[in-house]
Order: C-alpha cells, then structure tokens, then sequence
C-alpha cells in the first residue's frame, strides 16, 4: 500500500475513500473489556451493521475478529450485498433487528 492508496475495510474488502464515512471498531467491546485493546477502521455503515446484528456480549465472547465476523450469517449476507455498492456507498442501516 502507498500512501495514496485508501485503507481497505476488513469486513466488505473495499477501500475506504477519502471522505467516505468510516468509524474504528472495537474487536473487543469497551464495556467487555476491550478498552485500549485492537481497533480496525470499517466503513461506517459496515460498522453499523455489525452492531445492528450482535449484541456488545456476543461480539465479546464469539465475534471478536474480522474472520469470525465475516461468519456470521447476517453479516455474511450483507458482505455479499454491501460488495455490490461503491466504496463510498452509505445508508442508513434499520434500527436494532438482531437475529
């Protein structure tokens, strides 16, 4: 990577433009321990949609790496529908609707 070359999000795989809507991620939650711990920068509504999905618990105990995030069936389908977007796509993501 180059230093014009935007970060890539590990969730969808898609580079995160300058100006696009992004937001740093957690991999352990603050309130379960991971405060200071890893972080990864994600598209904004990547990131949104991991915490629509999972609750701060779930994302502690099973879903604290991107491979085990990019499990998760809801996830997965929203990989395969997000992939599909340009990189600086947002939308608003419905409110809570985990599963």
């Amino acid at each position: 990577m180059t230093e014009e070359d935007p970060p890539i999000c590990p969730l969808c795989d898609r580079p995160i433009p300058p100006g696009a809507p992004s937001s740093l991620h957690h991999l352990v939650p603050k309130l379960k321990g991971g405060k200071g711990g890893p972080t990864v920068r994600l598209h904004h509504i990547c990131h949104k949609e991991i915490h629509a999905s999972l609750t701060e618990a779930e994302l502690a105990r099973n879903f604290s790496n991107i491979d085990a995030l990019k499990s998760h069936p809801r996830l997965e389908k929203f990989i395969r529908w997000v992939v599909k977007r340009p990189p600086e796509f947002t939308s608003r993501v419905p409110g809570k609707r985990r599963i």
